[in-house]
């Protein structure tokens, strides 16, 4: 399989504008996503000025910023707003506070009222039934399951995935993301579940030229690497002398 046959779509998530203009430059690049704890490590001081250069810059394509208040009626405000900077706008809403009360209603009230919602940081099914329940009848709106997350525990999150765009078939106008993917396989194990997005961090864009690479070519890269670092550290073993 190469990237050009690939169904499912891939969003650059990041929070670096330079790099996101970057990749709004690939058209393959067919979204965009961010989050308060990416802006944080990028070093975005104010989000309503970066959010709003982010999408002048990218008008066309789907970006995802979240809500970071805990308490429901400051959500629904912050969302109607992040929803007016763009008509390309998703709002990203926790499927829980930080007390576990679910967010379905709110979800539900946004999604009616023409808010494009991405309910984030969900990793089960029940989550996934519930938020695809809310959204049922509203504007387009993503569930984002955080399948790295899930395989951090010991579990195979394929299964949970497939699942998840099954239920969501019910609802025509919801999209399932496979978010939070830790290596380039998790895009064919993506596809191979039927989800219609996944996320990638700058790091795991940068490895896309790796598919269907030769892997005896790869291999003598590798051992290449090991020498070369080797010598640039000059290693050295009693008797044996310095690397050459």
């Amino acid at each position: 399989m190469t990237l050009s046959s690939l169904k499912v779509e891939l969003f650059a998530d990041g929070a670096a504008l330079e790099e996101m203009v970057a990749w709004y430059g690939r058209p393959w690049i067919r979204g965009f996503t961010t989050n308060p704890t990416l802006m944080r490590k990028a070093g975005v001081r104010d989000y309503r000025r970066f959010a709003r250069e982010v999408v002048a810059a990218i008008p066309d394509r789907p970006i995802s910023f979240e809500v970071f208040s805990d308490r429901f009626d400051e959500m629904e405000c912050q969302a109607k707003e992040i929803a007016e900077w763009g008509a390309n706008v998703y709002v990203k809403v926790p499927v829980t506070d930080t007390t576990g009360r679910p967010s379905y209603d709110l979800v539900h009230r946004l999604s009616q009222s023409g808010v494009h919602v991405n309910v984030t940081a969900m990793l089960t099914l029940a989550q996934v039934a519930r938020a695809v329940e809310a959204l049922a009848g509203g504007t387009s709106s993503f569930v984002s399951i955080f399948a790295g997350r899930i395989a951090d525990t010991g579990r195979d999150p394929v299964p949970i995935v497939r699942d998840a765009v099954a239920t969501a078939a019910s609802a025509p106008s919801v999209r399932v993301i496979w978010a939070s993917p830790r290596e380039l396989l998790n895009v064919f194990q993506a596809e191979a579940a039927g989800c219609h997005v996944i996320t990638m961090t700058t790091d795991l864009l940068g490895k896309l030229s790796l598919i269907g690479k030769d892997l005896d070519e790869f291999s003598l890269e590798t051992v290449k690497m090991f020498r070369a670092d080797a010598l640039s550290a000059g290693f050295t073993l009693s008797g044996l002398g310095q690397l050459t």
